[in-house]
């Protein structure tokens, strides 16, 4: 078979054509770094702050950010695990304290801003950017409902089938579990499941589910964050939602970011971070109606109703021992 004859000029034509493209290529590769952030998927989502913050972090400082949804904490980290020295991120958004982290896979740095943020545990070689405070919510427009103060008043009878509980299997749930060990002792906390097994209306297996059906007046009482209101306030100028201070105490979750130390991009990972340890702290506190980690941020007036209770237990329940709560909390529960 004869190969077919070209022309001089085609050739020509498409000799300038082809190195005019990658001219423009290169240039665009050469003027515009691009960092890869993966983070939950609620940070990315529609209602998140990610993709507002993204945006002007790169009208900032022309560095665009490519947002990846990896869903929630346990994803995330599992994610960056798996695919190893593969990972194409550069920057995590999302971890949280209810899980044990290799801090190897993460850069040691610090912050400009780090002597303003709450204090943590700098060996992981993350940063916080929010926390939250649990607590059980009341409908004040639910008749009859005694006053609460601890933990256990909600195993007496006048709560029977008021109450919504969340399992360990969710962040919250596990951060309940913990919180009872924390307040009362192991063994107290594990008769404090034994007897609202029977005294809660269900026990859900997502905060998501838990609060709706919070909010859809199946039950007056549930369990979320001190923050809680702050969303009613913003969003339907209500107040009717409110956090109940128990004397047990109370404890803390945080939520981290991380740069990945493989990033070949650090200076600019590392520059995205304090934008949103900084800047876009109030952002994010109000999507996702928690307290900025940032302590210098001027937050919303409706952050002024959010509870913030007197005694703050501070625990050091490791994962491990977590796990085998968690464990121990199922074979119990299944019973």
């Amino acid at each position: 078979m004869k190969k077919p004859v070209v022309s001089v000029l085609v050739c020509f034509a498409l000799v300038f054509l082809f190195a005019g493209l990658l001219a423009g290529c290169s240039k665009k590769d050469s003027s515009q770094k691009e960092l890869t952030v993966y983070a939950y998927d609620s940070f990315c989502g529609d209602w998140g702050p990610g993709e507002g913050l993204a945006k002007a972090f790169e009208e900032k400082t022309g560095i665009h950010v490519n947002l990846v949804s990896c869903d929630g904490a346990v994803e995330l980290y599992s994610r960056i695990v798996y695919e190893g020295k593969a990972c194409p991120a550069d920057v995590v958004i999302g971890l949280s304290d209810s899980l044990d982290y290799d801090s190897g896979l993460f850069e040691s740095w610090t912050p400009s801003c780090d002597k303003d943020l709450i204090e943590y545990d700098r060996s992981m070689n993350l940063i916080p950017f929010d926390y939250g405070i649990f607590a059980f919510i009341i409908d004040t427009y639910s008749n009859g409902i005694p006053t609460i103060s601890c933990l256990e008043d909600l195993t007496k009878d006048a709560y029977k089938k008021k109450v919504i509980l969340i399992g360990p299997s969710s962040s919250v749930g596990l951060g309940l579990l913990k919180w009872t060990v924390a307040a009362l002792g192991e063994d107290k906390a594990f008769s404090w499941w034994e007897k609202m097994k029977d005294n809660a209306l269900t026990m859900s297996s997502s905060w998501s589910t838990a609060y709706g059906l919070f909010t859809e007046n199946e039950a007056p009482i549930v369990i979320s964050y001190t923050t809680s209101p702050v969303y009613h306030l913003m969003y339907e100028n209500s107040e009717r939602y409110q956090a109940v201070e128990f004397k047990d105490g109370h404890i803390k979750t945080v939520e981290y970011l991380g740069v990945l130390k493989q990033s070949s991009n650090k200076d600019a990972a590392k520059q995205f971070c304090e934008f949103l340890l900084t800047e876009g702290q109030n952002d994010i506190a109000v999507a996702n109606t928690m307290f900025p980690a940032n302590t210098s941020t001027s937050l919303v007036p409706e952050f002024s109703i959010a509870l913030m209770p007197s005694k703050i237990i501070e625990t050091d329940i490791t994962v491990e021992q977590m796990a085998k709560y968690s464990e121990r909390w199922t074979e119990m529960m299944v019973k």
